[in-house]
């Protein structure tokens, strides 16, 4: 294979999964438990967090439901981003990518 032309590519496939990252990090997931929506970007950050006025007497389930919620809404992220970059990458050709 011709240097150049795989130093080329390497530059396209640095370049498309710098402007995806920065659309990952962007997108909102949602992960919900028993009514309760937590949303986290995709750098794993919490947005919001909706407790539904009914769990706020019930702490020990109202932690259960919170780390089902987030642990959905990183789950989501993470299968999005693994999918998104596979796609990415192997969308530019390069041996072992796709």
């Amino acid at each position: 294979m011709d240097f150049g032309k795989l130093m080329e590519q390497a530059s396209r496939m640095q370049e498309s999964l710098g402007r995806l990252e920065d659309e990952l990090n962007a997108t909102v997931y949602e992960g919900s438990s028993n009514g309760l929506i937590v949303k986290i970007n995709g750098k794993m950050e919490c947005q919001e967090i909706h407790i539904p006025e009914e769990m706020m007497d019930d702490r020990e389930m109202l932690e259960d439901v919170l780390r089902i919620a987030f642990n959905q809404a990183s789950e989501k992220a993470d299968e999005d981003r693994n999918s998104r970059i596979r796609s990415t990458a192997g969308g530019l050709g390069i041996p072992g990518l796709r």
